[in-house]
Formats: C-alpha cells, structure tokens, sequence
C-alpha cells in the first residue's frame, strides 16, 4: 500500500495536543443549587462534562472578599485539568459555564454564583512578557477600574492572591510561573501574614 494510501485512510484525524491548565474556582452567594459550596460542586462537574479531565482538585476554602468589604466571604477552591482546548477555548468554556449558572459581569469584583478563572495554561506567557508584566504592575485601585481586552496568561494577580495559592498549592504545588520564576509554594509562603489572615479550610 503507498504512503499516500496511508496517510489518507477515511475517519482519520489528527493527533489532539492536550494542555495542562490551572483554574481557580470560587462563589459567594447561594443560588438554586444551594450553598456557594454546592454551586462550586456543580461547575467543577461541568467543567468535567466539558471535556476536561481534571487530574486534582484542592479542598474548599473560606476567604474573606477582596478586596475588604466588597461582598461576603467566599468559598475557593482550585483545579490541575488537561483537555484538548486552545486558551481562547479554555476561557470560552469556563465563561460558558458561569453564564449558564447565572453569572452576570455587571460589577467588577462583586458578588457572584460562581467564578471560573483561567490561571495557567502550561507554561504559556500571552500575549508577551511586556504586557503581562504591564497588567501584574498595577496598583489596586487601577485593578478595580481597568480589565484587559485580551486573554493575560499567566493570571497577572496570581501572585498577589493568598485566596487563589492557598487551594493552588494543593494541586499544583511546583509549577513555576513563567516569568517570576517561582513555584506556588514559594509564592503563597511569600504573602505577608495579613494577606493569608481568615482563611481556612471549609469544614
């Protein structure tokens, strides 16, 4: 049989590259569902129909809103996925999710059903070093007036998160971001104390 022949046999396709993806997942208002707990429970498990194999997924933790004042306390939690989705299409599955459950982005950093936040995708830095970094640079009060048009990979504010390393840590303790070179660990054990204040696991 030719190498023609071969190549061109029917109902054939192409290898799929699979990514390994973190997600941050969190909720701090009760729906039909329930508790933001149950919610939670709920997305994860969509996320699974989806498409994604999720190879660990971190306890729930309670954290206070940030930033302080905004809402309620939320509960947070964390995912390690693999699934054959480019980042463009990572993200529209998670806001895909959220919007199925009701999620409405009318107030930024207000309260919400449920949360899915793209974190990491592998190792990939987008759209470059210098508009990420650009994006981790800002100050808080230009975090809660300024949203990028674009998909920013690593997380810019990752780093910064106690409520988002804590539960990250348990699944993905020694992925070393891109650019800062440092794994989660080192950087949740690099919040000051304050930052990491109020949160526990959820019992």
């Amino acid at each position: 049989m030719s190498q023609d022949k071969d190549q061109g046999k029917t109902g054939e396709k192409p290898p799929q590259i699979r990514a390994n993806l973190l997600v941050a997942v969190g909720s701090n208002m009760s729906s039909d569902l329930g508790s933001p707990a149950e919610s939670l429970k709920f997305a994860i498990k969509r996320v699974a129909d989806a498409g994604a194999v999720i190879r660990a997924q971190s306890r729930f933790f309670r954290t206070p809103a940030v930033p302080a004042g905004s809402g309620p306390d939320f509960v947070n939690g964390a995912l390690a996925l693999e699934a054959a989705w480019s980042a463009p299409e990572a993200m529209s599955v998670l806001h895909g999710i959220e919007a199925a459950m009701g999620r409405r982005r009318t107030v930024r950093w207000g309260q919400r059903v449920v949360d899915l936040d793209l974190l990491a995708y592998d190792h990939v830095v987008r759209p470059d070093v210098a508009t990420l970094r650009t994006w981790m640079d800002l100050t808080l009060d230009e975090q809660m007036s300024q949203a990028p048009g674009q998909l920013i990979l690593p997380h810019p504010r990752m780093h910064q998160r106690a409520f988002v390393l804590t539960p990250l840590a348990e699944v993905a303790p020694d992925w070393v971001h891109p650019v800062l070179r440092r794994t989660v660990v080192q950087m949740r054990d690099a919040l000051p104390d304050d930052a990491r204040a109020g949160i526990a696991p959820l019992e």
